[in-house]
Order: C-alpha cells, then structure tokens, then sequence
C-alpha cells in the first residue's frame, strides 16, 4: 500500500508558517523565511502520515504551473494571485531527492492523484481537499479513513456542479450549496437530467452546466490519455432516459 499525497498543501502550509516578515518603515515591509525550519516542518508532517498507515512509501503529487482548467474557464482560480510562500520551490526540489514526485502537465495535484488512484486500487489518497471524495477508494482527509464507493463518488461530482466553489472560482447553480444540493437529488434522483433542470431554474444553459461539470471533475485513469479527457454525461452515470446507471460496485 502506497500513500498517495495531496503535497500541495504539506508544503504550502509548512512554507507559510515558517515565514516572518519585519517592518522597516518608510513603506517597507520584508519577508523571510528559514529552509530548515520549512523542510522540517514538511518532514514532521510526512512522518505522521506514515505513522499512520505503518510506514507505507510515500508518493506527493503537486500541481503544474499550467491548468487545463483555464481552456474551459480563463477565470479560474484567477483571484489566488498570491504568491507562493517563501521556499516553496526550494522545499519541493529537496523532496524530489528523498520522495518519489509526480507532476503531471496541465493538472492539478488532485487530478494526478485522481488518475494514479484509480490506475492503481488499493493505496491511500492523503489530502483534506473535499473534492477527492470524486474518487472510489480509501481517503485519509487528515482526520479521518473514508472508504469511497464508485456511486458515491459519481454523487459527489454532480453535488459539487451544482453547488460550485467559490475558492476555485466556478459558481455552480446560484443560491444552491451542498446541503440543497444533496437534498435536490435526493428528491429528484443523482442524474445529469436532475442537473440540468436545476441549471435551467435559473435561466442557464446546459453549456453552463457542462462547463461547471468540466470544470468540478477531478480527473480519473478514464478522464486521461495524452491528455485530460473533458467529462461528458454519457461517459458516468447517464442513461438516455435520465435514470442513474448502476454502480457496477454493486
């Protein structure tokens, strides 16, 4: 077993708590930072994870300077315009001499960490992202063991088109959350038919509602060949009249 994780966030948090900034006056403000006081802080973190899981070898997926997101929606993520936390990049090439590292082109680290999951059953996904709930399998999200099924999974994803994510920039259906979401298609069935209509309640096309479903899919080993595959209904859990497809976990 593997540990599959969400290093994106490890590193940023690390960085950034080890960061000071000193106040010169005169309109000038500087920040520092110490490497070993990050890179220990990023180590310390990576050891309690394996501790966790018995010592399993550990992967970390980060995401690339490129995100084929933007091809769908130039605006997204478009409003995380801070930079990096001092030592970032530093910190990740120290890593790369210690820790097997996957940056795939184009992809966030939850889309690699999506497709190597799914490539590859049986490891952990490690990361307090919500959205690796798209993804069948075991989540730790730092708290807590998940185990994933395929339908919950599929569920997800059409929660998350609806309800949108303000952090990454994409809005789903306005005045629907997750909360609404969920009881929507708990009433209505988890079917893109259910999706649509609530998209139209609002007076927005299926484009906008294929766009948000692009733009919520975290990518699996079927959304990627040489590139990211874009999420069409009838590659999940559509059938022609609109009913959910049966999980084949079932």
């Amino acid at each position: 077993m593997k540990l599959l994780v969400d290093a994106d966030f490890v590193v940023y948090k690390c960085c950034a708590s080890a960061e000071d900034d000193f106040d010169f006056g005169d309109d000038v403000i500087v920040v520092t930072s110490k490497f070993s006081d990050a890179y220990r802080c990023v180590k310390r973190e990576l050891n309690k994870l394996a501790q966790n899981f018995f010592d399993s070898q550990t992967i970390l997926f980060f995401s690339d300077s490129r995100n084929f997101r933007k091809t769908i929606q130039p605006e997204y993520k478009g409003h995380r315009n801070r930079k990096k936390p001092c030592g970032y990049r530093r910190v990740i090439n120290a890593l790369r001499e210690e820790y097997e590292v996957i940056v795939m082109p184009t992809l966030e680290a939850d889309d690699a960490l999506g497709i190597y999951a799914t490539a590859n059953p049986g490891n952990v996904i490690c990361s307090p992202d919500k959205d690796m709930r798209q993804i069948p399998g075991t989540l730790f999200d730092m708290n807590e063991t998940i185990n994933v099924t395929l339908k919950e999974a599929n569920r997800w994803h059409l929660v998350q088109t609806l309800a949108g994510d303000q952090t990454d920039g994409y809005s789903g259906v306005p005045g629907i959350g997750v909360k609404r979401a969920v009881a929507l298609f708990e009433e209505k069935g988890y079917t893109w038919k259910t999706c649509l209509e609530a998209f139209a309640d609002k007076d927005l096309s299926e484009d906008v509602a294929l766009d948000n479903a692009r733009l919520a899919r975290i990518l699996r080993n079927t959304d990627y060949d040489t590139g990211p595959i874009l999420w069409t209904p009838s590659s999940d859990y559509r059938a022609d009249d609109g009913t959910e497809l049966q999980d084949a976990s079932d």
